[in-house]
């Protein structure tokens, strides 16, 4: 019997029901979009755990979609680092290894905070403006949006800090880091309250960069990582 196929392994009905019925409005105008939330909010709530296997018919059966749209929901959720795919075997819900995500926050705090040393200061209006919408955007999206729109909302802003980074080799390194890490919905998101910390943190970042604060800034970007919220 190959891993995937143990009775611990399978998902199944028991798992409990879906968090909710996917919305036959977003369904009809981008069912793959739909079938990629309701999956990743049964992960979120539990029903689908760390080292679950998705077999397709699975989830076909659970979602009431066609094998097509859930093999494309798959491919954008290991994209999401919250499903992995292992060659030869299938998709799995993303497993946490504590240990190795404490050495990969080590290393995030150590380059994160390079990083926020080289940005250039006073930084432009036009990248001030676009910090705090984004900024507003990840807020907006923790108190209205879906757990993927959190996700991709975040990493959008992150990658605009970076892109204040005069050294791109330091930037591309923070960047591979991040996506060596689970998913935020996976780890940090998961307790209550941390999705709107993390609000809070992105808009004192921009202040701290809109006054021309580098200690404040720099201070602020350590205390984020190590406060776990990603």
């Amino acid at each position: 019997m190959r891993r995937h196929d143990t009775p611990t392994a399978q998902p199944s009905r028991a798992t409990g029901p879906r968090t909710a019925e996917p919305d036959p409005a977003t369904m009809a105008e981008d069912p793959v979009r739909a079938l990629e939330t309701a999956i990743a909010e049964d992960i979120h709530a539990g029903l689908l755990p760390p080292g679950t296997w998705l077999k397709q018919i699975m989830l076909q059966e659970r979602y009431g979609q066609s094998r097509g749209d859930v093999r494309r929901a798959l491919d954008r959720l290991v994209a999401q680092r919250l499903v992995e795919h292992l060659p030869n075997q299938g998709h799995r819900v993303q497993q946490m290894d504590p240990a190795r995500l404490e050495e990969l926050r080590q290393v995030r705090l150590v380059l994160e905070s390079a990083a926020a040393e080289l940005t250039p200061l006073p930084v432009p209006p036009a990248s001030l403006a676009r910090l705090r919408a984004l900024a507003d955007a990840f807020a907006e999206a923790a108190e209205q949006r879906t757990i993927l729109d959190q996700n991709e909302a975040n990493l959008a802003f992150h990658a605009a800090l970076l892109e204040l980074c005069p050294n791109r080799e330091l930037a591309r390194l923070v960047l591979e880091t991040r996506l060596r890490m689970p998913s935020a919905p996976l780890t940090q998101w998961a307790r209550p309250g941390w999705v709107a910390e993390s609000a809070r943190h992105h808009h004192a970042m921009v202040a701290a960069l809109e006054a021309g604060d580098r200690a404040g800034f720099c201070a602020l970007v350590r205390g984020h990582i190590r406060a776990g919220t990603p």
